[in-house]
């Protein structure tokens, strides 16, 4: 019977897989990435991976899931650094920072090559409905950051949360819309959300 893992050594571990999910990744995407190549990486036996995960999806889910938060805290930090008073374009600009951010990071292959879809629909339901609910309370304390925008209210806040996904979602279409034009355009959506924050209430 092989030895219980101690607490340092689970936590080892698991960051080991996600760092090695990360790197597969970038190299070969996420369809491509077996759980065998895993654990070659991390050096365990493959019988450790599923004390970890049920499957290949739900680690990639935590890959995607801490950059998700990594983000949301970079954002957040920012958003409390900003000069009294908040403007509309200053919003805008640390927004559309965050989304070069991403387009520059190992998640922007995971969008492009569709894997991000892919993943999704293999989550169990629940799993999906969890981070839907996080992701909505993580924005509404994002939002709650900019006290000079008066369009933002209890009821809506979950509106604009999900336009700012649907923006995110955009990167799926880069080639579509025209590469030349994709920075700009996606900075003239958020301009938009982000001028109804501090403008107008959604009714």
């Amino acid at each position: 019977m092989p030895k219980p893992l101690t607490e340092n050594e689970r936590e080892y571990i698991k960051s080991r897989l996600i760092e090695e999910a990360q790197n597969c990744l970038k190299q070969y995407g996420m369809r491509k990435t077996t759980v065998d190549e895993l654990v070659k990486r991390v050096n365990i036996p493959k019988g450790t991976f599923y004390l970890f995960y049920d499957s290949k999806e739900l680690l990639f889910f935590d890959v995607f899931r801490a950059f998700h938060d990594e983000m949301h805290a970079y954002l957040k930090l920012k958003m409390e650094a900003l000069p009294i008073p908040v403007t509309a374009v200053a919003v805008t600009d640390l927004i559309f920072n965050v989304y070069q951010k991403v387009e520059e990071s190992f998640l922007y292959r995971f969008i492009i090559d569709g894997d991000i879809e892919l993943l999704m629909r293999k989550l169990p339901p629940e799993v999906t409905q969890e981070h839907t609910e996080i992701d909505n309370f993580s924005i509404q304390q994002l939002l709650a950051v900019v006290p000079m925008a008066p369009g933002i209210n209890d009821e809506n806040s979950e509106i604009f949360g999900a336009a700012l996904r649907a923006i995110f979602l955009t990167m799926l279409h880069k080639q579509e819309i025209g590469s030349n034009q994709f920075g700009d355009t996606l900075k003239l959506m958020i301009r938009g959300i982000v001028i109804q924050m501090f403008e107008e209430r959604i009714k």
